[in-house]
């Protein structure tokens, strides 16, 4: 980013972090950790650590569709709902499972009893997320918690679910909570409370735009007749070529990440959706007096003041994307029909051109989990069941722009849809 040595980028991230969940500092300058989170989560959700991750979310996500009641398993009927609700509910409950865990092997054991229990108490922690996520943006923006009542329980309900003792009870964590959960012990000062909500920094970062950008890459991909088209052909085929079958009494479909990223459809789409979803916002502190020089103008900043890039400029730009407010599915394919990597603003090839998660040394350490995790959501959607809007024709909900600057906004209000079980 240009010139990037004025600015910091982790003070900012690091107070509204702090205000946001409630824990202390976490700036290794404050004292009370010397643990760099910024590396942790490279280490532990990109490389080796990521073939993990994608292993057991698709593990959870079959778990989650077809093995627990979100699927309705035993009916051949159509079961109509909300496309976001049940975006939500399944990645939520498989992106919870895949990071913190289970209670036992949900996979192995067959106690319905267990699995019914394990999973009501995970839908009442998506609730208390969804309570506390909804007064997020007035969090990061200063205002004190306390002033409201439910979404301050819902955090601490949230904090509780994530101590460490209870934590501790549960199979299968992954390598980013375990480590986390070793540096908090060993180079923080925090207490339990504080260690926990941590953790709950990490749920909401893994859960807080995944979700909306699964919603819209689902709708987009329903919406448009070419693009399903396209993507079940490329599902079908990945799953030839790896040898895998569709068995609905025996939900095994496993890509591995090579395969997953050699889906050069699904990938677009993803792209394009999130495109079109994203208002993330890059903040900096500058870190002392400079001018900031652009292509046509410069400014004097000061020390401490903010700096924002507004990437959502770039994204709606039509010298760089024509038509840009239009979905199209294969605006990230090249003639090949291969990934696009090439664009151009005024006749200037562009190093950044697509940013919904960010630029530089500060961007999003989680990006290839969470694309990998919508790739596999998509790609199981359209291998298990059938799926249609209730309206063929209904118009494109508005984006939330009170969560402008957070990440990918969700809708302001949910689509209708039915799905049932493919007969195969």
């Amino acid at each position: 980013m240009r010139q990037g040595r004025h600015l910091d980028w982790k003070k900012f991230h690091f107070a509204a972090s702090a205000k946001a969940f409630g824990h202390g500092s976490i700036d290794p300058r404050d004292g009370n950790t010397t643990e760099n989170m910024h590396q942790t989560f490279i280490r532990t959700l990109q490389g080796n650590a990521l073939n993990s991750l994608i292993e057991a979310m698709m593990e959870n996500l079959q778990y989650v569709m077809l093995q627990s009641s979100t699927s309705k398993l035993h009916s051949n009927n159509w079961v109509s709902d909300g496309l976001y609700a049940f975006c939500c509910r399944v990645m939520f409950e498989s992106g919870f499972l895949t990071l913190f865990g289970t209670e036992f092997n949900s996979t192995q054991d067959k106690n319905l009893s267990r699995q019914d229990t394990q999973r009501a108490l995970i839908l009442n922690t998506l609730e208390n997320f969804k309570d506390f996520d909804k007064i997020f943006p007035a969090l990061v923006a200063g205002v004190p918690i306390h002033v409201f009542k439910s979404a301050h329980n819902a955090r601490e309900k949230l904090a509780e679910a994530l101590l460490h003792e209870n934590l501790r009870k549960r199979n299968n964590i992954s390598e980013l909570i375990t480590l986390r959960m070793f540096l908090n012990d060993t180079i923080s000062t925090f207490d339990d409370k504080e260690k926990a909500k941590t953790h709950l920094a990490v749920l909401w970062a893994s859960q807080a735009n995944t979700i909306p950008a699964t919603f819209w890459s689902l709708f987009y991909l329903i919406r448009s007749p070419e693009a399903m088209k396209a993507a079940t052909e490329e599902v079908q085929k990945t799953l030839g070529n790896a040898g895998e079958k569709i068995d609905l009494h025996l939900p095994s479909i496993s890509l591995n990440r090579n395969q997953l990223d050699n889906m050069p459809v699904l990938d677009s789409i993803i792209k394009e959706a999130m495109r079109l979803s994203s208002a993330s916002m890059t903040v900096r502190v500058a870190k002392e007096d400079f001018t900031l020089h652009l292509d046509n103008d410069s400014y004097n900043i000061r020390k401490d003041d903010i700096v924002a890039l507004y990437p959502q400029l770039l994204h709606f730009d039509p010298d760089i994307y024509a038509d840009p407010l239009t979905f199209k599915y294969d605006r990230y394919l090249n003639e090949n029909g291969e990934e696009k990597t090439i664009f151009y603003r005024n006749g200037h090839k562009l190093r950044y051109y697509y940013m919904p998660f960010g630029a530089g040394v500060a961007k999003c350490p989680g990006r290839l989990f969470a694309v990998h995790e919508i790739k596999q959501f998509l790609t199981l959607v359209l291998s298990y069941f059938e799926i249609e809007l209730l309206d063929s024709n209904v118009p494109c909900p508005s984006l939330d722009q009170s969560r402008a600057g957070l990440g990918i906004l969700q809708p302001t209000n949910d689509i209708s849809f039915k799905y049932r079980l493919k007969c195969l």
